[in-house]
């Protein structure tokens, strides 16, 4: 069974976002070991300097990077990163399982995205989409195609 862990900057707040991961999380628990860690967001100006925002970045980085697990394909969502279908996403998460990776760890930063040391440890720079998304609802997206991905795997309707 797959160790999953998605390692998110800020906490899910609004309730319907809560139910609907929830809601995916349920689904996951049959096809994977799902851990959700949810990292403090530094505390920033409403109209922070890129001093401000760097030093942010690199605070959330460290802790981040702490909290990576030995043996772990990691995958940094970044608006930079590579575009995959859903069935490239499946294979690619089966192929980290063939390599021997004990967990896949998904990053989700905050507002500002992540530091580039966080970036530079990723095995993959994944995008889901060339348009911005709140980090909050994207939590919700991304669950239901990891979910997606495993329902590939297996062969099921799910994907249709």
């Amino acid at each position: 069974m797959k160790n999953i862990i998605l390692l998110c900057i800020g906490r899910l707040k609004e309730k319907y976002l809560q139910d609907a991961c929830a809601e995916y999380q349920k689904r996951l628990s049959g096809v994977c070991r799902l851990t959700v860690l949810e990292l403090p967001a530094e505390k920033l100006p409403d109209a922070p300097s890129q001093k401000q925002i760097d030093a942010a970045l690199a605070a959330e980085g460290k802790r981040i990077l702490e909290k990576l697990p030995q043996n772990a394909a990691v995958i940094t969502l970044c608006i930079e990163g590579k575009q995959l279908s859903s069935q490239e996403f499946s294979a690619r998460l089966s192929d980290f399982a063939l390599r021997g990776k004990s967990s896949i760890v998904f990053i989700i930063g905050g507002s500002f995205g992540l530091a580039e040391a966080v970036k530079e440890k990723s095995d993959l720079r994944l995008s889901v989409s060339k348009m911005t998304f709140p980090h909050q609802l994207f939590r919700v997206m991304l669950l239901e195609q990891i979910y997606r991905a495993s329902q590939i795997e297996s062969g099921t309707r799910y994907h249709k």
